[in-house]
């Protein structure tokens, strides 16, 4: 498959996983993660990464690669994916991606600006501002200046509206527009496969892969970090449900609150995932896991780039 690559994405606990084993099982493929999350190496069973068993089973590359407090990039998970899969076609194997990042994933494929690195200190002092000002006024702020970065941006997303300032100021010009910019396309040829699962499913499934990782053991590798005391804004601690966990750890929030919250939280990035990838990108071939794995309609996607 010269210069061919799968790429398997869609939301939170749709499925992806299990039908990027399977493909790479039945074509000799390796799983390249595309997923921010599972980049860092502290939560595998909260981030939902590949147990042992499944990697003995396959290669698997850019899962837990990164410590917490360092903070990931699309466009340096770019650089990172272009390596991993120079090195997968070379040994003559399919690289497969798979994760629900659609920035990540389009930064790949269509190409992106590269932002010029801000001045040293910058980044503090907007981290500063986030705290003198207040998450409302900071975002007003940045409101003025990147309407259209702030309408895609969780209100209390502090990583990113900093992120946003800091570009605006060091380079004088709106993140969005910087984001809306293209970069070098990729030299790769994609064939896409979007898990798109009825609604009432998918919140069930997140439900019960919450639970699971409960009686799995993400208490203790949560509290573990948490024992740690890390720095807040470590970006790695932003992981869906360790916000939660980590209240509930100080006291503030009941086991039960924290499985509740954290749930509803994974709910609603499932359904701004879904939003993004049915504006963003128009996959080769949309799969419903509600009625099978979607193994067979990836295999004819298969086909179709080999032909």
């Amino acid at each position: 498959m010269d210069q061919r690559v799968i790429v398997i994405t869609g939301p939170t606990a749709s499925g992806k996983s299990a039908l990027a084993l399977a493909l790479a099982e039945r074509h000799r493929g390796t799983v390249i993660n595309a997923d921010a999350m599972q980049t860092y190496d502290a939560f595998p069973i909260l981030t939902a990464q590949p147990t042992a068993e499944e990697r003995r089973r396959v290669p698997h590359a850019l899962y837990g690669v990164l410590p917490l407090s360092e903070a990931q990039s699309a466009a340096r998970w770019r650089a990172l994916a272009d390596v991993e899969i120079e090195r997968c076609l070379a040994a003559g194997r399919t690289p497969i991606l798979c994760g629900g990042s659609g920035l990540y994933l389009r930064t790949l494929m269509q190409g992106i600006a590269t932002i010029p690195d801000a001045p040293a200190g910058l980044r503090d002092q907007a981290n500063a501002d986030w705290v003198s000002l207040g998450a409302d006024a900071f975002r007003g702020r940045l409101a003025e200046k990147d309407p259209a970065i702030v309408a895609r941006l969780k209100p209390g997303d502090r990583q990113r509206h900093v992120r946003a300032w800091e570009v605006l100021i060091a380079t004088g010009r709106p993140l969005s527009a910087w984001q809306a910019s293209k970069g070098e396309p990729s030299r790769w040829r994609f064939a896409t496969a979007l898990l798109a699962p009825e609604r009432g499913w998918l919140r069930d499934r997140i439900e019960k892969r919450f639970d699971a990782m409960l009686a799995g053991g993400v208490l203790a590798e949560v509290r573990a970090v948490f024992d740690r005391a890390p720095d807040a804004r470590w970006p790695g601690l932003k992981a869906h449900g360790a916000p939660e966990l980590f209240a509930h750890f100080r006291g503030q929030l009941s086991l039960e609150d924290a499985r509740r919250i954290g749930i509803d939280h994974t709910r609603q990035y499932a359904k701004r995932q879904m939003t993004w990838f049915r504006h963003q990108m128009t996959p080769d071939v949309v799969v419903d896991p509600t009625t099978d794995l979607g193994l067979e309609q990836t295999e004819k996607l298969l086909t179709k780039i080999e032909a």
